[in-house]
C-alpha cells in the first residue's frame, strides 16, 4: 500500500459512495468479525453502510464527509456532524483501510474534520470497547473516556461502546 503522503483528503461525493461502502465493509470485517462474527457484521454493514445510508450522510446538514484518496484507492473516510450550537462535533465514523493503517491517514482525516468546524470546542465519539486499535489511536489523539453506551450509534443493534471526548 502507498504511504500517506500519496493520499490527499477531500470532500466525498456521490460518485465515491460505492468505493466508500467497499472500504467500510472490508474494514468492518477485518475489525469486527472476531468480535461479533461474520453474519452479524454483514447485518450491520448492510444497514449502516448501504448506499442509501451513505447518500443520506452526504446530504445531512452541518456535517462533513471526507475521504483520503490517492487517485486509485480510497484509503480512509471520516464523517462528523456539528451539534445545534456548533460547539460540539460528533465523530460518527473514521475508518482507514486495514492495509493503510499506521501511515498517518487517520490523523489526516481527523485533522481535516476538526478544521471543518471552526466554532467547535470539543469532539465526541463512540468506540467499541474491544477495538483496541481504535482505542489506542484515539488515546494518542488525546481523547478521554467519559462514559459508556449500550447502543453504539443508536441504531438498535445494541452494540456496547465507550464514549470519548476531547477538547479542540
Amino acid at each position: 500500500m502507498p504511504d500517506s503522503e500519496e493520499f490527499f483528503v477531500r470532500t466525498a461525493g456521490e460518485r465515491d459512495l460505492p468505493a466508500v461502502r467497499a472500504l467500510l465493509v472490508e474494514t468492518w470485517h477485518d475489525t469486527y468479525d472476531p468480535i461479533y462474527g461474520r453474519a452479524r457484521v454483514v447485518e450491520i454493514t448492510d444497514t449502516w453502510h448501504s448506499l442509501d445510508a451513505l447518500k443520506a450522510r452526504l446530504k445531512r446538514p452541518h456535517s462533513e464527509f471526507v475521504l483520503a484518496d490517492n487517485g486509485r484507492l480510497i484509503g480512509g473516510m471520516a464523517f462528523a456532524v456539528a451539534g445545534n450550537d456548533g460547539k460540539e462535533i460528533q465523530l460518527h465514523q473514521l475508518y482507514v483501510h486495514p492495509e493503510c493503517q499506521g501511515k498517518g491517514i487517520g490523523m489526516a482525516l481527523f485533522s481535516e474534520i476538526a478544521q471543518c468546524f471552526p466554532e467547535a470546542r470539543e469532539i465526541m465519539l463512540e468506540v467499541e470497547e474491544a477495538n483496541s486499535r481504535a482505542r489506542a489511536f484515539y488515546a494518542h489523539l488525546g481523547f478521554e473516556e467519559v462514559g459508556r453506551s449500550g447502543d453504539c450509534g443508536g441504531a438498535g443493534f445494541e452494540l456496547p461502546a465507550l464514549i470519548y471526548r476531547r477538547g479542540l
